[in-house]
């Protein structure tokens, strides 16, 4: 039988190599961001950059200890963790501070966290756990119900701050039952879903114009062609068993979606976020007000050129051409110091710690570690690619950060908690027996 020498003998150094290059080029762009000739200083609390420091301190404390945790404990308590971030999540909607129009932080002094950070994390354990401890492929209503359950539950208590960047991450961990044997067609579903809310957006504006205040006209022309479209499938597969009740059964889900869209969007989204989605989609142009913050970015990505301008000679970062500029709009600054070089390292640093995680998820032996890994490179993907989209116009600003990178304590302790958590985890695979 094999024994271990050491705590840290299995360990992916690779992975962990990986996370502090992302750690040191963050901090790097934080100091660029926030650059002050009179707070030069690398330590100095007063400026973003001495408090990440002293984060990133923590942060290396934190992943030690986890290293050294029996990695039973992730598995044992995962349900238990997952129990403390719903009670948290109750909490902030309780005695929770009001930041940037949500009620989602816990300020504490000088102190603030985020619970919805906790809530990713007990949810990817939570879920590991329970798909490891029933085999799920599905097969059972139940088992689909309950992992849906375990995901949408805090997410909808997020949406009550409302949060609706967390709420994306959440959905993002249906890539775990894809794995585990869920259905591609609730993919093409949330496709659908997506397709039917921006048609329904922009028919909105198109009836506006062409019939003034009267949207029934433009309505009733989009729902004929949906009916057009989903009868031509129903002829296509009408000789299969049960075709006729599906396909009624889509229209009509479809249509009362649709429908329900523009009560949707005016009640359930703030106004700042129904003037974002409407700037991304070009139905309004607002570079002054709701695209500002994209518009700014994308000239100072622009403005670096191939190889950038150097470390801390970006001029739209010098003259805070760019709001949140440290926090959700870093890229920016590594566009504009280091130029497309520095964004494809980047870019390529990010998509190589997600494939390894995949690829070291594929090779475990057990089922709640595989689970979890997958949770993490879900989170993280989330996280990396609505982030840089944010900041080069593809996707609306919703205040995602970018992991390990943008300024924050309690997003990089979390992140670091999560991708932690695997790497011990992955550490035990020769260990493990089934």
């Amino acid at each position: 039988m094999r024994t271990r020498q050491s705590v840290f003998q299995d360990i992916d150094w690779i992975m962990v190599g990986v996370y502090l290059f992302l750690v040191a080029f963050g901090w790097m762009s934080i100091y660029a961001a926030t650059y002050d000739e009179a707070h030069r200083a690398v330590n100095d609390m007063t400026q973003n950059h001495g408090k990440q420091m002293l984060w990133i301190g923590l942060s290396l404390v934190i992943a030690a200890a986890i290293l050294l945790f029996d990695h039973r404990f992730f598995e044992t308590f995962a349900y238990g963790i997952y129990g403390v971030s719903i009670a948290l999540l109750l909490g902030v909607l309780i005695v929770g501070s009001e930041i940037k129009g949500a009620q989602s932080w816990f300020v504490l002094g000088p102190v603030s966290f985020q619970p919805s950070e906790i809530a990713k994390y007990g949810t990817a354990l939570a879920l590991a756990k329970y798909l490891s401890q029933y085999g799920a492929r599905f097969k059972e209503r139940k088992v689909l119900l309950t992992s849906l359950a375990i995901i949408f539950f805090p997410a909808a208590l997020i949406m009550l701050q409302p949060d609706v960047g967390s709420v994306l991450v959440f959905s993002t961990l249906l890539i775990v039952l894809y794995r585990q044997g869920l259905s591609g067609w609730w993919f093409v579903v949330a496709l659908i879903a997506v397709f039917l809310f921006v048609m329904a957006l922009f028919m909105k504006q198109w009836t506006l114009q062409l019939f003034g205040d009267n949207e029934i006209g433009g309505t009733w022309i989009f729902l004929g062609a949906l009916t057009l479209i989903v009868g031509a499938f129903y002829y296509q597969f009408r000789k299969q068993k049960g075709s006729l009740p599906i396909f009624s059964g889509g229209l009509v889900a479809m249509i009362g979606y649709y429908l329900s869209v523009d009560y949707l969007f005016d009640h359930l989204l703030k106004p700042h976020h129904q003037n974002r989605i409407n700037e991304l989609l070009g139905i309004v142009s607002d570079p002054l007000g709701a695209g500002y913050n994209v518009h700014q970015s994308k000239i100072a990505i622009g403005s670096g050129g191939f190889s950038g301008k150097g470390f801390l000679q970006g001029t739209q970062t010098k003259f805070h051409f760019v709001p949140e500029q440290s926090t959700d709009f870093i890229f920016c600054t590594v566009g504009e110091e280091w130029g497309f070089l520095g964004t494809l390292v980047l870019i390529l640093a990010f998509i190589f710690l997600l494939g390894r995680i995949i690829w070291s998820s594929e090779n475990q032996r057990s089922e709640f570690t595989r689970n979890y890994g997958y949770a993490a490179a879900a989170i993280l993907f989330i996280h990396f690619t609505i982030n840089i989209g944010m900041a080069i116009g593809l996707a609306p600003v919703i205040g995602i950060p970018l992991p390990f990178f943008s300024y924050g304590g309690s997003s990089l302790w979390s992140f670091t908690i999560l991708l932690f958590t695997f790497i011990k985890l992955d550490s035990e695979r020769k260990f493990v027996l089934r």
